[in-house]
């Protein structure tokens, strides 16, 4: 069901989204900020020697990315810690932008359960066409164990 996994790379859940494509062998993308920016990569090249199949921005601008990964994805799958409400920034844009672009966007919890919330059916929306499917959510300075936990959800919501 999915072609590939689009993240922008940010520590935390953006990072545990590329490192559970390239443990279940997916295909993974994305866009960085220039130099390959994370807060845990500050000097260019940045992400880009250990994550080579992301491509910068021509901005420094994390919004960009963002923005850029969801019109390059079929759907964005936003995983929160804890309840909704306690989003980033960041993550808040990702939802807003695909609201505003009209693309398929699913809000969950890292301590969700991944197969009994609807993931599944949020994703059968392609008809079974193999679709690109961005992943966003806080990074780890925003939410301490972010990482940890979200490629726990992914491996289980992902592996076939």
């Amino acid at each position: 069901m999915i072609s590939s996994i689009r993240s922008g790379g940010q520590s935390g859940v953006d990072r545990a989204a590329l490192d559970c494509a390239i443990a279940l062998g997916l295909r993974y993308e994305g866009w960085c900020p220039a130099g390959g920016w994370a807060e845990d990569y500050p000097v260019p090249p940045g992400l880009l020697d250990d994550y080579p199949f992301l491509t910068e921005t021509p901005s420094s601008d994390p919004d960009q990315r963002t923005e850029w990964n969801v019109r390059d994805s079929d759907a964005t799958l936003v995983l929160a810690c804890g309840e909704t409400a306690g989003l980033s920034p960041g993550t808040l844009l990702t939802a807003s932008v695909a609201e505003r672009s009209g693309k398929p966007c699913l809000e969950m919890s890292v301590f969700d359960d991944p197969r009994s919330r609807g993931l599944a059916g949020f994703l059968a929306f392609s008809g079974g066409r193999p679709i690109v499917l961005n992943v966003a959510g806080p990074r780890e300075s925003e939410c301490p164990g972010a990482y940890a936990a979200a490629k726990a959800f992914l491996m289980a919501a992902l592996r076939p």
